[in-house]
């Protein structure tokens, strides 16, 4: 359907595009660039909502042969203070690429049992704000970013 002045909604062919990444802080960054894609090149797909996001877990939990999905630590660390952490295996993702064929159609592709968070305007305008702090030529509003979340980092991969 095209792209930026190209761009024609008349012509979309699928009318439910789904950003799959990572449940990381990586898969959050992807997710802005696509984001920001999407809101500067195709903005119509958004305002129409045609754009989604699909929610991976980030834990496998497995207590007594139960397993469970958790999708961020918040949701892990009340399920073990509701099961008890002791003799629970914990499994946290990495990347999609770590789960097999069937937890990845489980818990993000069967679409009667995945998360999926329909993309607004807002969440649009918000990541196209993230990437011209972190990603524009001027560098005061990333200094003035970093510094001012650079307490909330729990695991810095450099």
């Amino acid at each position: 359907c095209g792209i930026g002045n190209e761009f024609d909604l008349k012509k979309l062919r699928y009318h439910k595009i789904i950003i799959m990444t990572d449940a990381d802080v990586d898969g959050a960054h992807i997710r802005t660039l696509l984001l920001t894609l999407f809101f500067r090149q195709m903005r119509p797909l958004i305002e129409n909502g045609h754009i989604y996001i699909a929610q991976p877990p980030l834990y496998r939990v497995v207590k007594n042969k139960t397993v469970r999905y958790c999708y961020n630590d918040a949701e892990l660390k009340e399920y073990l203070n509701q099961i008890g952490a002791e003799g629970a295996s914990i499994q946290r993702y990495k990347g999609l690429g770590e789960m097999n064929p069937e937890q990845l159609w489980d818990t993000t592709m069967n679409p009667e049992k995945r998360v999926l968070l329909k993309v607004t305007l807002e969440d649009a305008v918000e990541a196209d704000k993230i990437f011209t702090v972190l990603m524009g030529s001027d560098v005061e509003p990333r200094k003035e970013f970093i510094m001012e979340h650079a307490k909330e980092v729990s695991s810095l991969d450099i």
